[in-house]
């Protein structure tokens, strides 16, 4: 599923920090699930002069993908509560490490991702953006290239009152039913 880096790093501690007071697999006694995973198109726009997929729209694949995953996990076949996705999400915030240059194909990208943090108004997303089944060639067999890290916090808002809300407990279990550790950033900012 992840490579020897992302391994290792889990392995050193850089995965056992936890921010606020929060949901976590470890404060739950949880254990952690497998990620969910998108498969993303890439678009011929999206490269830049380089030729390869230009930093911006690494955000794009990342949107692409919870829009794939949040339609299974609250919408279609999922055991989720859709009310989540229809009083309102906003993203909050983007955290991305880019491991390495992605050139175009059209092949999709496979992006894995999981719920990373659930708090009392919001949650997180975390990412590993890597290849399906190993499309890029000169990996050692079950590893696959990792792209970008990433995580992403997301806030529940209102749209009809303008306003940040609280998380129902049915929606809090929705999102627990996804819930992995923290994103395998190499660094974390303190």
């Amino acid at each position: 599923m992840w490579t020897t880096d992302e391994r290792r790093g889990w392995e050193d501690g850089g995965m056992s920090q936890t921010p606020d007071a929060t949901d976590t697999p470890q404060e739950a006694g949880e254990a952690r699930v497998g990620p969910y995973a998108a498969h993303v198109s890439l678009r011929w726009s999206d490269m830049d002069a380089y030729a390869h997929i230009n930093n911006v729209q690494f955000l794009r694949l990342l949107e692409d993908a919870r829009v794939i995953g949040f339609r299974d996990w609250f919408d279609g076949g999922g055991a989720g509560d859709k009310s989540l996705l229809d009083e309102g999400v906003l993203v909050s915030r983007h955290e991305i490490e880019y491991r390495r240059p992605l050139g175009f194909r059209h092949a999709p990208v496979e992006v894995q991702m999981w719920v990373s943090r659930v708090g009392g108004a919001g949650f997180d997303v975390a990412y590993i953006v890597t290849d399906p089944d190993g499309i890029e060639g000169g990996h050692a067999a079950g590893e696959r290239p990792v792209y970008a890290v990433a995580e992403t916090e997301l806030a529940l808002y209102d749209f009809a009152t303008a306003s940040p809300r609280r998380m129902r407990p049915e929606e809090r279990a929705a999102l627990r039913a996804h819930i992995g550790e923290p994103a395998p950033f190499r660094r974390r900012r303190r």
